[in-house]
Parts: C-alpha cells; structure tokens; sequence
C-alpha cells in the first residue's frame, strides 16, 4: 500500500500536524516529516526533545479495532521499527514497553500513539522520534543516538525510506493477517 510523504520544515508536532491532514479530510495513508519539531510530545503528556539533525515522522492511517486494536498495534509498531532499525543497528535493540528503543539501556527512539475518530473512520496516528545524530540531554532518563551507537553520521533520508517501505509493506499486511501472524512475522 503507497504512503503519501509529506515534509515540512518546521512544525510544533508531526502527530498534531497529521491530526489537522486528518480533520481536512486527508484520508489515504500519510507520513508527515520535519526537519524542526518545536513542541514534540511523548506519552501522558511528557515533551519528546526535539533536536535539529534528528528525525521526527508521524504516520496516519485507517484502522478496525476490531481486527488489530489499539494496543496491538503498540506492539506492532515497536516490532516493527526494531526490525528495521537492526537491519542498521549490530547491536541489540531492547522494546521498553510500550514506546521506547533502547540501546545499552539507552533510548534512541520514542513512539507515540493516538486514535482519532473522523467521518465514522478511526485512524490511527503513530508518531516516531528517532535521534539519528544528537542524543538530547534528559533528567528523566538516558538517550543515545544511531550517530553514537555507529560512529558516523546518519542520513535521514536513507532511514526514512527503510521506514517507510517497510510500514507500506505492513499497511498491506495489516488487512490480510491476524495479529497473532503479524506478531510472528516481526518479532
């Protein structure tokens, strides 16, 4: 299933920005990006350190709650980024559950999941904060980055195309396998 890439320079946050895409009836699968993240969010309410050079998505899609719920697609989605992400990570990615990658007990990426109800569709908006080359400073816990974890410099092109083919691939999935076959399929 195609996703639509929309990418913004500057925004307060990619899920409240697809909450807007939503609400102006902008219906098929979505990626928002953004170079610049000036009120990123994190779960109950907790601000996600948005620095520049990093990488900020959120994707929207429609979804049946009763086929995949909510907290299914929670473990999914984290599922789903560690498979990607170790594909360019050598070193073992841990889930903290349920938004959080690790590495060496260290967070290098954070997602946020919300619903949204429009037009008698839920949709579901998965925000991805992934520090790709700065590993903010945090009082409430440890970050890294993949810059720290590789040694090198990180494109975010090339980590945003590797996600999005991926969730494409899911997104076509998604309508065709049970939760159990998905939970195989990326654990």
């Amino acid at each position: 299933m195609r996703i639509n890439v929309i990418k913004y320079k500057k925004v307060k946050s990619t899920n409240d920005t697809a909450l807007k895409l939503i609400k102006k009836n902008i219906t098929n699968p979505t990626l928002v990006t953004t170079e610049k993240q000036t009120n990123g969010r994190g779960t109950v309410g907790k601000k996600w350190v948005s620095e520049k050079g990093n990488l900020f998505i959120s994707l929207f899609f429609k979804f049946d709650q009763k086929k995949i719920n909510f907290k299914q697609f929670a473990i999914l989605n984290a599922f789903l980024l560690r498979k990607v992400l170790s594909k360019t990570i050598p070193k073992k990615i841990k889930i903290k559950w349920p938004n959080d990658l690790l590495v060496n007990q260290r967070k290098f990426c954070g997602i946020l999941q919300e619903v949204i109800r429009f037009n008698n569709f839920d949709y579901l908006i998965v925000g991805i904060g992934l520090n790709t080359n700065i590993a903010p400073h945090n009082k409430s816990f440890y970050s890294t980055s993949l810059k720290n974890i590789l040694n090198i410099k990180i494109n975010n092109q090339k980590i945003l195309k590797k996600i999005i083919n991926a969730y494409e691939k899911f997104l076509t999935e998604k309508n065709n396998l049970s939760f159990a076959d998905m939970k195989r399929k990326y654990k």
